[in-house]
């Protein structure tokens, strides 16, 4: 009698066990359910964030930014220590970016694969004074880049002077508002500064890099446009003429500094009838360098 009573006490005890262990597992299977759908939703969250902060737009002005490459072959030239110009004017960035020699001969922003169908859209050098720390300098070329945010690779192909085309992908980077003391007007002398155009329809240019004099303080720059159909240009309201009858339109027009855009309106009479454009000039001042 007592042996069965051990045993009936026995199997009481090994169910009673028995059930604990199948309500412990159910608030454990709740509890990983709540961690996987944790784990699943985090990274929806992260992307939430991520997208503001790649579209973040810069103010107006001109920045000191770094200019990466996947390559060796294709970046900024050494005497910029890896960095350009980064102009932002109505929200639209541009970076100049000057080179290590003339061998890249124009660059599109895309795949190289798609560059041959959109000549239109191939980007021109323009001809930049680089000076070494030795003292040495040396013609290059530079480009003006659009940039849709910083932070960001985006796709850059380059055109070589054998005249095949390859894919990179570059980046800018910690963009900086350009020092300021970097801007002030250099001594009294003749001098060559690239400049960056920027507005229209985005198919004038002009000659880079500018003659630029300086006089009293006072600075000149003398602005060779891509056409000779301008025939007059506009600065704070004072109109300014040509210098010449023959050739592209050359203009010279007070420059108020130096990494700053200068808002211009120049006139063109290529059309039926004269149209006033907008533009910005900006002239880098990492670029300046004395006249020969």
């Amino acid at each position: 009698m007592k042996k069965l009573q051990i045993v009936s006490i026995t199997l009481a005890a090994l169910l009673l066990a028995g059930c604990g262990a199948v309500e412990s597992a159910v608030p454990a299977s709740e509890s990983a359910s709540e961690a996987a759908s944790t784990v699943e939703t985090a990274p929806a969250a992260e992307s939430e964030s991520e997208t503001p902060a790649a579209e973040a737009a810069l103010p107006d002005g001109v920045y000191t930014a770094d200019f990466n490459t996947d390559s060796s072959m294709f970046h900024a030239n050494e005497s910029c220590d890896g960095k350009g110009t980064l102009t932002v004017a109505d929200g639209q960035m541009t970076m100049h970016v000057s080179l290590q020699s003339k061998k890249i001969v124009n660059l599109y922003l895309g795949m190289a694969a798609d560059a041959a169908d959109h000549e239109a859209d191939w980007l021109q050098p323009t001809t930049d004074t680089v000076t070494y720390s030795d003292g040495t300098s040396e013609e290059v070329y530079g480009f003006d880049i659009p940039v849709a945010a910083v932070d960001t690779d985006f796709q850059l192909a380059i055109l070589g002077t054998k005249g095949t085309w390859y894919d990179h992908t570059v980046s800018v980077a910690n963009a900086e508002p350009a020092d300021e003391t970097a801007a002030e007007a250099p001594a009294d002398g003749s001098y060559t500064c690239a400049v960056t155009l920027e507005g229209g329809s985005g198919r004038a240019t002009v000659e880079s890099p500018a003659a630029l004099t300086v006089a009293d303080g006072a600075m000149t720059a003398t602005i060779v446009w891509s056409s000779p159909n301008y025939d007059y240009m506009l600065i704070d309201g004072e109109k300014y003429l040509p210098i010449n009858t023959e050739g592209n339109s050359t203009f010279e027009i007070p420059v108020a500094a130096l990494d700053t855009a200068l808002a211009v309106t120049a006139d063109t009479v290529a059309m039926s009838t004269p149209h006033e454009i907008d533009y910005t000039l900006t002239f880098a001042s990492a670029t300046l360098a004395a006249a020969e």
